[in-house]
């Protein structure tokens, strides 16, 4: 098909995607007037429920935890391929690093971040059933901190953490997590991904059962997924201008 083939399908597609987009953007409730009302009556019965005082995590990892657990395994079929498809078995070694662009200053700062930043990541990851944040944000602030190790120290030293198997088996097992505190509700006789942990005291970091158990799960796979990937498309880069 040639370019002009392309062009055509594409402005078809786009102007019926398009005329839908107007058509539910008018069909859009006034900024600040919500219709519910079942976001009005989770709200209500989460903190009684779950002990959870952040609804959005409650929601995510129980009420509709399914839903959550398909995709995190859809993050992590797409890391999995996106490394299959970028990593290149020629390059035994890895690729050479280069001290080209990155200052001492950018250097200095980074390294002092990212303590700051790890903690933090680690903080969101699991006080998500407690305040804003949960795994999917809290994995990604700690991924960021180990990129400031690449600015920092540049790929040499993000090669030695992010290269190890170890990495991987914990990208895996984070995955993996989820999916096992399902299969322990039937072990107890319960439905899959049924909160059955005790819920602890409303307010403490080890309440809300297995949504914290699952936050940190969620947190563990996505911190690694992205350091991996961030890998994959370093020595990829990198390869590519020593070709």
């Amino acid at each position: 098909m040639n370019v002009k083939w392309r062009l055509g399908m594409f402005f078809i597609a786009g102007a019926f995607f398009l005329f839908f987009y107007l058509i539910a953007a008018k069909n859009l409730p006034p900024w600040g007037h919500y219709r519910g009302p079942y976001g009005d009556v989770i709200s209500s019965l989460s903190v009684y429920q779950r002990h959870a005082t952040d609804v959005v995590n409650a929601i995510d990892y129980d009420y509709r935890g399914f839903d959550t657990l398909g995709e995190e395994f859809i993050l992590f079929t797409s890391i999995i391929g996106v490394m299959l498809l970028l990593r290149d078995p020629k390059l035994k070694g890895g690729a050479a690093e280069s001290d080209e662009g990155l200052s001492k200053t950018v250097k200095v700062s980074a390294g002092g971040l990212f303590g700051i930043t790890l903690i933090f990541g680690l903080y969101v990851c699991t006080h998500g059933q407690l305040t804003p944040g949960g795994g999917f944000q809290g994995g990604v602030i700690v991924a960021t901190a180990f990129m400031l190790v690449y600015i920092a120290e540049n790929l040499k030293r993000f090669k030695a953490i992010a290269s190890h198997p170890l990495m991987e088996v914990l990208e895996a097992l984070g995955a993996a997590l989820y999916a096992l505190v399902g299969v322990s509700a039937l072990a107890v006789g319960l439905p899959f991904l049924t909160n059955w942990i005790p819920l602890g005291t409303t307010g403490d970091v080890l309440s809300s059962g297995t949504i914290a158990v699952i936050s940190a799960s969620v947190g563990l796979e996505v911190a690694t997924g992205f350091i991996l990937l961030s890998y994959t498309y370093l020595q990829d880069i990198v390869s590519g201008r020593e070709e």
